[in-house]
């Protein structure tokens, strides 16, 4: 099985884009060049901001389901590698688990 990439766009209006591809290099002139998600084809130019890569492709696809469902605070700590605000915008603050039962 190949190795693969995760990785973190950011789009010109400010958003991010998060994929995974066994080839970097070519996905990111897709990307650019309009060959890309329709996300990221309509929000030109992206810059790559993260990158992360995995021995295994299946490996940085569930890396990019797990990224893809995070919020943007914690998107940017890991882009950061602020690993203090990642684990702060980790917790869960839904009142149900969050609050303290007496």
């Amino acid at each position: 099985m190949p190795k693969g990439f995760v990785y973190i766009l950011e789009c010109a209006d400010g958003t991010f884009y998060t994929g995974s591809t066994i080839n970097l290099d070519k996905r990111l002139y897709e990307h650019q060049n309009g060959k890309g998600a329709n996300h990221t084809k309509k929000r030109l130019p992206v810059n790559l901001v993260y990158v992360q890569e995995f021995q295994r492709i299946d490996d940085a696809f569930y890396r990019e389901k797990q990224i893809q469902g995070w919020s943007r605070k914690k998107k940017t700590a890991l882009i950061n590698n602020n690993f203090e605000d990642l684990k702060k915008h980790a917790e869960c603050k839904n009142d149900s688990h969050y609050k303290e039962w007496l």
